[in-house]
């Protein structure tokens, strides 16, 4: 009853739900049961690539939640998913202990490595599964509460809005390349073993951070479409569309506008902790601006104001970018861009907007 009330007059949302439950099923099933040797048999690796591109899907939907449904151009989301990315990595650097090249109980190798004698305070806690957890939702949301509660106190919109958030991913680029900051710098972090004391290199571990993350993703999905679909979604639509009318009306628009930020930047950081496990390291590349703006282009290719195009657009454009990448690298950067400019001007509304349009027509 809950979730049929949240995805009413919702019918791409309820397909794509339904797609989503069928491949969580279908995968893991293809892969245990099928024999290597079938055509069917889907491998462990392309397991690892699917969850990859769920983790992307869930990251979209932060994206097109700020940038869709408030009319924020997010240019720096990527520092969330690569905080949250952190995070777990922390966790699991500590869970390695004397199995490092170095074998110290203590100290990652990294640190060993630069004679560091003792563990900074700040990595404190991440030997703990649900510390990290915690760290997880809070460093992003604390972020993106200061962040946002001085831009918006300051009434920083449009474009002035997009450069300060691609400047704060890029200051965080250039922190985290430090080693001395305790991040392991240029290498960032990596040679993880096991998480919940599961080894990272078992097929069945692989599964489950799969379905995982295909949980994590229908959990955004909902959560997002639920706040839409609630007076504070639109409340911020009407900011989206005019904000000064919306503030002459009387409500604190820099309240809504902090609420769903914090709220994008938290499913952002999820989005990195079940990337970082799945891919098996994390390093400041992933604060890179260009990463922030692909994510960008995801949703414009998917389709804003649907939350389900984003999940398109991150699943179409990384698949495109894994066949491109390994056949044609030099190539991969001119097929985005025409991507981006093909659907800007013959698909302003992105490929949910075409389904949308044919789903009139029909009417």
């Amino acid at each position: 009853m809950f979730f049929s009330k949240i995805l009413d007059h919702d019918t791409g949302g309820k397909i794509f739900l339904s797609i989503l439950l069928f491949v969580s099923i279908l995968i893991p099933v293809l892969h245990l049961t099928v024999p290597v040797d079938n055509s069917l048999h889907i491998s462990i690796y392309t397991v690892t690539i699917i969850g990859k591109y769920l983790t992307y899907a869930l990251l979209a939907i932060a994206v097109d939640l700020v940038w869709g449904y408030l009319g924020i151009l997010s240019l720096g989301h990527g520092a969330f998913f690569a905080l949250g990315g952190y995070a777990m990595g922390m966790y699991l650097m500590r869970q390695i202990g004397e199995r490092g090249v170095y074998g110290d109980p203590i100290l990652p190798d990294f640190m060993v490595f630069l004679d560091w004698k003792e563990l900074p305070w700040f990595w404190h806690g991440f030997d703990q599964f649900w510390f990290a957890m915690i760290m997880v939702v809070l460093i992003p949301g604390l972020l993106a509460f200061i962040f946002g509660w001085l831009a918006f106190r300051s009434r920083v919109t449009g474009v002035y809005l997009s450069i300060m958030t691609q400047a704060l991913v890029y200051a965080l680029m250039l922190a985290f390349f430090r080693n001395e900051l305790g991040f392991g710098g240029n290498n960032g972090l990596t040679d993880f073993k096991d998480i919940l004391g599961f080894d990272l290199k078992l097929n069945s571990t692989r599964i489950g951070l799969f379905i995982a993350s295909s949980v994590a993703l229908a959990f955004g999905y909902l959560s997002s479409k639920a706040i839409t679909n609630s007076r504070l979604g639109r409340v911020a639509v009407a900011i989206r569309d005019s904000e000064d009318r919306v503030r002459f009306i009387g409500y604190r628009v820099e309240y809504v506008k902090l609420f769903i930020f914090i709220f994008s930047a938290i499913l952002a950081g999820i989005a990195g902790a079940l990337y970082v496990p799945q891919v098996g390291i994390i390093n400041p590349g992933e604060f890179s601006p260009v990463n922030s703006i692909e994510m960008v282009i995801w949703v414009a290719i998917g389709g804003r104001y649907t939350l389900y195009g984003g999940v398109i657009g991150a699943v179409l454009v990384n698949y495109s970018k894994t066949l491109l990448t390994s056949a044609m690298p030099e190539i991969w950067l001119f097929v985005l861009g025409g991507m981006f400019i093909l659907v800007t001007i013959y698909l302003p509304k992105g490929i949910a907007g075409l389904f949308n349009k044919s789903r009139d027509i029909r009417r």
